[in-house]
């Protein structure tokens, strides 16, 4: 990851919405990104994290956060396309979307599958994600340049036994990365994604409770490739399908 250098200014003056923004890779994305001069967008569905999170940036003396308080679970259409009204009210334009929150659902054989499980995860990981990104297309195209990022996973990339709902949400997730890109291309909006790897957060310890967390790198650890493609160092970055580890 040491290829993957910014400077300490690299987002002054971007507006950058983070996705699951309360708590793992998201928080550490949303305070890396505005200890790079970001303006911050926190979105979550846990309004106390989120506060604890716009504190941490805030006391830091780094550019003021927003918060939107949002269940991606229960969202409509039409919550995406008032969101996406009031950022280009209050910012203009939006210079990047970090798509991080996801649902883990459960872990079981094909034909154990929990349809009520399977669906809420289809909802957060992928429904929800087409819905807001359809929204804010307008809001990035006004950017000079913009980063769309999508969060991977290995599972997303190569099918593993057991993991149902959530290996195949994340094919989806990589299936619209790329139809996304082909159609950005030669545009402002450039469009990845991001397999974090084993991450020391809380959806990793669910999907492996034996596993010794200190082991594991945390999301600060990852960071550098997560600020790289919302710099302008990435701005040929299009279609990409890279690895934080």
């Amino acid at each position: 990851m040491s290829e993957y250098q910014v400077a300490a200014d690299a987002l002054k003056g971007k507006t950058i919405l983070v996705t699951g923004a309360g708590d793992g890779i998201g928080k550490a994305a949303a305070i890396a990104y505005a200890a790079h001069g970001a303006a911050v967008i926190l979105l979550g569905r846990t309004v106390k994290k989120l506060e604890a999170v716009y504190d941490t940036i805030v006391g830091a003396g780094y550019p003021q956060p927003a918060i939107v308080p949002l269940d991606m679970k229960g969202a409509t259409e039409q919550h995406y396309k008032d969101m996406a009204e009031t950022i280009e009210e209050q910012f203009g334009h939006l210079d990047g979307l970090l798509h991080n929150a996801s649902l883990l659902g459960v872990l079981s054989p094909f034909e154990h599958t929990d349809f009520g499980s399977f669906n809420d995860v289809m909802q957060v990981n992928v429904t929800a994600q087409a819905m807001m990104t359809k929204a804010l297309l307008p809001v990035l195209r006004k950017a000079p340049r913009a980063s769309i990022v999508f969060t991977s996973s290995g599972v997303g990339r190569k099918g593993r036994a057991n993991w149902n709902a959530y290996a195949i949400s994340k094919f989806a997730t990589e299936g619209m990365m790329q139809v996304l890109a082909d159609e950005c291309e030669a545009s402002r909006v450039r469009v990845n994604s991001i397999d974090p790897g084993a991450t020391r957060t809380n959806m990793r310890a669910s999907a492996y409770p034996a596993e010794n967390p200190l082991m594991l790198k945390t999301p600060q650890d990852i960071m550098p490739l997560y600020l790289h493609l919302m710099s302008d160092n990435s701005a040929n970055e299009n279609g990409g399908q890279f690895s934080a580890q």
